[in-house]
């Protein structure tokens, strides 16, 4: 498999200056990841084991000593020395390296998958960060215009055209919004927590988050098709080569092995005789085949490689429908983001248009300060979907955009 098409780009949708310090954070998560360190070890590991397997047996080495020396025509047997080496059938190194190289691939296919999680759970924290911190932000406008509309309410006190109540109800509001300033405060920083585990440093780092964001008028165009390049699929791929490799290595070790010796044999010359050849040693070649005649292990792991494709192909498709769904719901819910921004977008533009009325009667002397606080509370009722919403809308594109691998 081509590495280019393991570590593809992971597209992120972002805005302004926020593509900018997010892609810098994710560099930084990749590079401290101790599970990506880890993988990378473990895909070195298997890169090692191609020279590992390119090896022949052991050379076996004899050597012996007649104790009751045996005569010969050339003179009495003294000593006797030996060397063998098995050498497997042709190709079989080959086939052993090929399928050491198939299970290293295997392992660089988990590399890539663990980089897009890791991309993808830090896109996913970014976005819950920036929406917290959006959020306080909305609360911090909301309880300045309570106070403004507190000072409106003492105002018509003293002119007899408010009560104390309506100043105690705006001031009530106000701690209710403060309360959830705080809560909200505290969820950003566990979230934050969360943030810098991703990138392993310290918790209390803080966080750049962008200060506004939006819904793009139009979506990306998408290619379902890209979804067959994701890893998580290129791993059964990877895993299939590997069954097709290692049985290609079960059928070149079902053949024969040849080995090659020498026997070098001391003799001694016999006093009582004299002639051309006495005492001469003896040297022997040798040649050996070895043949797997009861081979039904051979049988047997061939039939284990065909359901073990069968195995993988299943698991791959069931996969494949994995990520179908996951890919037609993030879908689905980014469009339902997008139409709940543009709803709570008109909502706002028809609160604005209430609060406008208000105020003008104000001018003229009468205010309901009930009135006051219902649009106020729609006010940042909408505010605040409208941030769910933008949150929505991106968290979803990450997910998309890690299924189909743009």
């Amino acid at each position: 498999m081509k590495k280019n098409l393991i570590f593809m780009a992971f597209a992120l949708l972002t805005v302004g200056m926020n593509a900018q310090t997010l892609e810098l954070y994710l560099q930084e998560a990749e590079q401290n990841n101790p599970l990506i360190q880890a993988l990378e070890l473990r895909y070195n590991i298997a890169k090692e084991k191609v020279d590992e397997v390119n090896t022949l047996p052991n050379t076996t080495l004899g050597a012996g000593y007649f104790v009751s020396e045996p005569e010969t025509r050339t003179g009495p047997q003294r000593a006797k020395f030996s060397v063998s080496q098995m050498l497997p059938w042709f190709g079989t190194i080959t086939a052993r390296e090929n399928y050491a190289s198939s299970m290293a691939e295997t392992e660089y296919v988990e590399i890539a998958i663990a980089k897009r999680k890791l991309a993808l759970s830090v896109t996913q924290s970014y976005y819950r960060l920036y929406a917290l911190q959006a959020t306080q932000d909305k609360l911090d406008e909301n309880i300045a215009l309570l106070k403004t509309y507190e000072r409106l309410a003492l105002t018509s006190v003293e002119v007899g055209k408010a009560s104390a109540v309506d100043v105690l109800k705006l001031q009530i509001r106000q701690n209710e919004l403060q309360q959830q300033r705080e809560v909200l405060q505290q969820q950003y920083l566990a979230e934050q927590a969360v943030f810098n585990n991703l990138l392993n440093r310290d918790e209390s780092i803080s966080i750049e988050v962008v200060d506004e964001m939006g819904i793009p008028e139009e979506d990306p165009i998408l290619e379902k098709e890209a979804l067959t390049l994701n890893p998580e699929l290129l791993k059964y791929d990877q895993l299939y080569e590997s069954v097709v490799q290692s049985e290609l290595l079960n059928q070149k070790e079902n053949a024969p092995s040849l080995g090659f010796g020498l026997d070098y044999v001391t003799v001694s010359e016999r006093p009582d005789m004299s002639f051309s050849d006495n005492g001469k040693d003896i040297v022997m070649p040798m040649v050996t085949l070895s043949i797997p005649i009861f081979n039904n292990k051979f049988k047997s792991v061939t039939k284990q490689n065909q359901m073990r494709q069968q195995e993988i192909e299943l698991q791959k498709q069931e996969r494949l429908n994995v990520l179908e769904n996951t890919f037609a719901k993030a879908l689905s819910q980014r469009n339902e983001a997008r139409i709940a921004y543009s709803i709570q977008a008109k909502n706002m533009d028809q609160a604005k248009d209430a609060e406008e009325i208000l105020i003008k009667n104000y001018e003229t002397g009468t205010i309901d300060f009930n009135d006051v606080l219902d649009i106020q509370e729609l006010q940042l009722k909408f505010q605040l979907n409208q941030i769910q919403s933008v949150q929505m809308y991106y968290v979803q594109s990450a997910l998309i955009n890690y299924v189909i691998n743009k």
